[in-house]
């Protein structure tokens, strides 16, 4: 009898899109970021991919003095292989946003492949009430806003963590960041195998709908054949929908609180965790095995806990 196919399980926890007052557990202090993030990986999480806040205001800070108040408590708790965001916040610069990788040179950095209007606006309809002023001008600035990822960007990001042994989340929101990779890919600045992490349902990229995601792995599979290893992530409500749906087509999974506040239709999630367990529930009953930390670190070539500085 043939082994199970074995499916990396990404869990972001905190992210930078979800605001304080939308989620009572949204991680914000290190001491919630720990505990969301050990719990996912207690859960079935291979990969932890991170982002630090301000836990007096639960905004977006991307200093390496913040991920530092988290990141050795995890080395010492999880065997999980961590993923430093350089995707920060759409409202950083690009020297803001790699500084942390750098810095820790962690075994994965999340890597956004291309430009893209950022719509958070639309959420203004739904959440009325904030603990934090902040929280309102977030939203709503992103109807003029642009998350600029241009080629020169992504050159900066990869000539500055690549020589750490560092290796990406390449997270494409567009079909024509998977174009964006490939250029990156026959220029030889990227190396095989590529974590593609596909992004569903962020107003400016491309949809939820099962023909984007059979859109998505066709092009893959024409650009990258065998060179790849996909991942995708549902945004909102179409977390686990879009999980299962391209788990049967090959892929491997990402969940967390940074992409969906929700466990099910108007049942916010408790944890990131609780998310894990929902998407492995569905997994196992389709006949798959979650990937382990070490069996996740040798589909992806990563170079291992002991090579990171933290």
């Amino acid at each position: 009898m043939a082994a199970a196919r074995k499916v990396i399980v990404t869990c972001a926890c905190t992210g930078a899109i979800h605001t304080p007052s939308m989620s009572p557990h949204l991680p914000i202090t290190p001491d919630e970021i720990i505990a969301d993030a050990i719990g996912a990986a207690e859960a079935g999480a291979a990969i932890l991919h991170l982002h630090a806040r301000n836990p007096e205001t639960g905004k977006p800070d991307q200093t390496p003095k913040a991920f530092g108040r988290f990141l050795p408590q995890l080395k010492q708790r999880t065997n999980a292989a961590i993923n430093i965001t350089t995707g920060g916040s759409p409202y950083m610069k690009v020297e803001e946003r790699v500084l942390p990788a750098a810095h820790f040179k962690p075994e994965v950095a999340s890597l956004n492949m291309g430009s893209i209007n950022f719509g958070l606006y639309h959420l203004l309809d739904r959440y009325k009430d904030f603990k934090f002023e902040w929280e309102r001008q977030h939203l709503e600035a992103t109807r003029d806003l642009v998350f600029r990822n241009s080629f020169k960007d992504i050159e900066y990001i990869l000539e500055t963590c690549y020589g750490n042994g560092t290796r990406f989340e390449f997270e494409c929101y567009d079909i024509a960041h998977l174009y964006n990779l490939k250029h990156f890919l026959d220029r030889g600045l990227v190396k095989p195998p590529l974590f593609v992490q596909s992004v569903f349902g962020i107003l400016g990229g491309i949809g939820t709908h099962p023909e984007d995601i059979i859109h998505m792995k066709r092009t893959a599979d024409r650009l990258f054949g065998d060179q790849y290893r996909w991942s995708v992530l549902g945004a909102g409500a179409s977390q686990l929908r879009v999980a299962a749906m391209a788990a049967s087509m090959g892929a491997n999974v990402r969940v967390g609180l940074e992409d969906s506040l929700w466990l099910g239709p108007g049942e916010l999630a408790p944890s990131s965790a609780a998310q894990v367990r929902k998407a492995r529930q569905i997994l196992e009953g389709m006949g798959l095995e979650l990937a382990t930390p070490d069996e996740a670190r040798d589909m992806l070539a990563l170079k291992g806990a002991d090579q990171v500085d933290f």
